[in-house]
């Protein structure tokens, strides 16, 4: 339930908050709505996480109305995002103690190394598909890096408003 109340929240601040600011646009593209993808659980498969990615990416797209602007890169970062946490995690942390990544679960710094990735990634491969059709590189280069620190400063400061209850996993069956 509460992945479905998240699916819904992301896709409101991003459609009607992030997306109406006009002046941002044209150089910089703020964007959370991938953190919906970051903050599923451990336990999906990675064909769970990339279809739920695929739906997530396609209702963006629906509001934006640019088919694949979104799902592409979301669908990215859910592929990427269980190699990434096998290399910033021991794997019997990952199995035995909680149900889904957060600065209490994986610690501050892996879960920063994780978070500050897989948004580049993102911001790289959305600005990517826009690009293809204009621009120079350097605006291609700014963009990203505008756009990826913009993200990154509205994610940290959506991890200290929203404060998530964090869940031990069990092996009880």
């Amino acid at each position: 339930m509460k992945n479905i109340l998240r699916f819904i929240f992301f896709i409101l601040i991003q459609v009607f908050v992030l997306d109406k600011v006009p002046l941002l646009h044209q150089y910089l593209k703020p964007s959370i709505a991938f953190l919906f993808i970051l903050w599923l659980p451990f336990n999906l498969s990675r064909v769970a996480l990339m279809a739920i990615a695929f739906v997530f990416g396609l209702a963006l797209d629906y509001f934006a109305g640019v088919p694949g602007l979104h799902s592409a890169p979301m669908v990215l970062i859910a592929y990427l995002r269980p190699f990434l946490l096998n290399l910033l995690l021991p794997q019997q942390k990952a199995e035995i103690t909680y149900s889904d990544p957060s600065t209490k679960s994986i610690g501050i710094g892996p879960y920063t190394i994780y978070i500050v990735i897989l948004t580049l990634i993102y911001h790289i491969y959305l600005t990517f598909i826009e690009w293809m059709s204009f621009g120079s590189f350097l605006f291609f280069i700014g963009k990203v890096l505008g756009s990826t620190t913009l993200s990154l400063i509205l994610i940290f400061i959506t991890e200290l408003l929203f404060f998530r209850k964090v869940k031990f996993k069990t092996n009880a069956g």
